[in-house]
């Protein structure tokens, strides 16, 4: 079976092997020539005989006028047409002819067809017609420079975001570059995160859309990752930096662009073969058109007509946009909705998956305990049930005691200050709020105060304990206030992916190294059937080969920590993980966002690209088989070098505005 992550060092290795085309080139430097390449094409035209016939009009003559369109032709093929002859010289030398090959030798046919019938061959001359040809080529070649540049742009400009100093609590303004792990930063509201670090002081709400996409604030207090780049709200906060240079979030984006850049899609290098090949049947057809129509007594001149229009038909410019023009779009598309591609074949593969397994902690889940139910005791409210507790918990470090404060807050509910705090190894915690012992534990600390637990809240409370939830009590005195469930959240956002991914006909699975109630539990409530419980980290991948054993096509989606592995194994690893955690090597696309609903953004995008791709390769290869032979003459139809030209091009403009139109998707989770 071939997955997509093993052959990133492969492909790495072709790039390294594959002349490219545009090696030392820019957008500016084609865009410098298209305009001049324009200016010198009109006169060309313009003073062209065969122009002038077509559509009959004349300009004034001259002494010299009738060598105008020579003239500037030889400028336009000295100074644009050369860019094409290095790239085939490049193209020749590591034995691998293709799009440049063919090109220079239809210019440079062109071009000594046109210089022999302007002096010495009787025929017409096709100045206007290489003139054309090169600036259509040079304006393919700008517009694909462009959007490859621009596929990275959104990324690149994340370089731009961080500030070129940073506020030290003690030390002032100093330059960014000279931040050190540990530095306590000062950030002002409305100032830029200076380098990747933690809160250890303040609340507020950053924008972090230049990262992950997500056009909403998002709330950060003590203890919550911030990303250089990122720009503080309202608030003032103090942060410790805990990542500075090539480890910081932004250099592992970049880091991701280069590699995307890098690597190649099976389409594209379906299209080089194409050329390739095209290049050889090409050249073949030269000459045969060549050989027969002076072999069926021809004479020369119109044998060589016939050999320059076949060679310009050839010429694979359609073929050479159809492909890096939909992955540069993708790719940009991708990065605007926060899917970073590392290896745009995983990208191309991903509407191939069958199924779609998924990590539960920290994928599916929050990753962190939530309270998700509260069963007061007659008298009381959920509210003061929770407030109680939480003011108990309040000094507590334990994940279910940080879980209960949370909620109190983020319920916004009154919480006393507790006195004589103190734990109580293996049952729980005590405390005094306003007078009253206050007891939060398990169900020792309720057997041991010999405490009967009411029917209705022990029938919960056991269902709680089955579906892998941790319960606590709340005691007073000889009273049971109640109780709180505690577990890892389900995110809202999950149930939604999963309920997408199966209405596209996928299967969808889960694995954990939870117990087996926590899974049925968790995969219950997202409507998942297939899960694998008590999985260790070394075994992940193992459950990955099962779900292929029968030729299914898996995407992994985890947090590419411990999940590495089985990311590696699965025909596509997809990481999930904001920020800091954008540097996952062992996967092909990383979700910016927290939000598993982005993978149905991978699917839908991978079936927009490929079905671009296949539209633009059908229509450029197709173009080809039916033109070539019309322009040998074989059908008996002789097809004149000047409509072959025109219809070139006409391929060439179609292609690229198919491939424009995918810029139109609307990616919507």
């Amino acid at each position: 079976m071939e997955h997509c992550h093993d052959t990133g060092h492969q492909e790495k290795h072709q790039t390294h092997q594959n002349h490219d085309k545009h090696q030392g080139h820019s957008p500016e430097m084609f865009k410098e020539k298209f305009w001049f390449s324009l200016i010198l094409t009109i006169p060309t035209l313009l003073y062209s005989s065969m122009i002038q016939d077509w559509f009959s009009f004349s300009l004034p003559f001259f002494t010299g006028s009738k060598y105008v369109p020579l003239f500037f032709g030889t400028l336009l093929f000295l100074y644009s047409g050369t860019v094409f002859i290095k790239g085939a010289l490049a193209e020749i030398r590591s034995k691998q002819p293709g799009m440049m090959s063919l090109i220079s030798l239809a210019i440079v046919v062109s071009y000594i067809y046109s210089l022999a019938t302007t002096f010495f061959l009787q025929g017409s001359e096709f100045f206007w017609e290489l003139s054309t040809l090169i600036t259509i080529m040079i304006f393919g070649h700008w517009m694909e420079m462009k959007s490859v540049m621009n596929a990275q742009g959104a990324l690149n400009e994340l370089a731009k975001l961080l500030p070129d100093t940073a506020e030290l609590v003690e030390g002032g303004i100093v330059p960014t570059s000279e931040l050190k792990i540990g530095d306590i930063l000062l950030i002002r509201p409305g100032a830029k995160i200076p380098a990747d670090s933690v809160i250890i002081s303040g609340e507020s709400s950053l924008n972090e859309s230049m990262i992950t996409g997500e056009s909403n604030l998002v709330p950060k207090s003590i203890g919550s990752q911030v990303i250089a780049g990122t720009v503080n709200g309202s608030g003032s906060l103090k942060a410790r930096v805990n990542k500075v240079g090539s480890e910081t979030a932004l250099a592992g984006i970049m880091r991701l662009v280069e590699e995307a850049q890098k690597s190649r899609s099976k389409a594209q290098i379906l299209a080089d073969k194409a050329a390739y090949y095209l290049t050889i049947v090409a050249i073949i057809s030269g000459l045969g058109t060549l050989a027969t129509w002076i072999l069926l007594g021809q004479d020369f001149g119109f044998a060589l007509e016939r050999t320059v229009t076949v060679l310009i038909i050839a010429c694979p410019h359609a073929l050479g946009l159809a492909i890096p023009l939909v992955t540069s779009i993708s790719t940009s598309l991708a990065a605007r909705n926060g899917l970073l591609v590392r290896q745009r074949i995983a990208l191309e593969s991903a509407r191939n998956i069958d199924v779609v397994l998924f990590d539960k902690t920290g994928t599916l889940t929050e990753g962190e305990h939530g309270v998700v139910s509260l069963w007061p005791a007659s008298g009381y409210s959920a509210e003061e049930l929770l407030a109680l507790s939480a003011a108990v918990e309040f000094e507590s470090e334990h994940a279910v005691a940080k879980a209960i404060v949370a909620s109190a807050k983020q319920k916004e509910l009154q919480v006393s200050k507790a006195e004589n705090f103190r734990a109580l190894p293996g049952k729980g915690v005590q405390a005094t709020v306003k007078g009253k012992s206050v007891f939060v534990g398990s169900l020792m600390l309720v057997a041991e105060k010999k405490l009967n637990l009411p029917p209705d809240l022990k029938n919960k409370t056991e269902q709680a304990g089955k579906e892998g939830k941790t319960v606590v009590f709340v005691l007073s005195d000889d009273l049971i206030l109640g109780a709180i469930a505690t577990a890892d959240l389900i995110r809202e956002e999950s149930k939604q992916a999963v309920k997408k991914l199966i209405a596209m006909g996928l299967r969808v699975a889960m694995l954990t190294g939870d117990s087996e109630a926590v899974a049925a539990y968790v995969a219950k409530e997202l409507g998942i059937k297939e899960y694998f419980a008590q999985v260790l980290p070394e075994h992940k991948a193992l459950k990955v080969k099962e779900l292929q054993k029968d030729g299914s096509k898996v995407a992994m989606v985890g947090d590419g920590v411990n999940d590495a592995p089985a990311l590696t194994q699965a025909d596509i690893g997809i990481a999930i993980g904001a920020g800091t955690d954008v540097a996952i090597e062992s996967a092909g696309i990383i979700l910016a966002k927290n939000d598993p609903r982005d993978v149905v953004k991978v699917i839908a995008l991978s079936q927009a690209t490929y079905a671009k791709m296949q539209q633009n390769l059908a229509w450029a290869t197709g173009y080809n088989v039916l033109a070539i032979p019309l322009a040998a003459g074989i059908f008996g139809v002789i097809l004149p070098a000047a409509i072959g030209a025109l219809l070139m091009s006409a391929s060439t403009i179609i292609v690229a505005l198919n491939a424009q139109w995918l810029r139109r998707l609307k990616l919507d989770a």
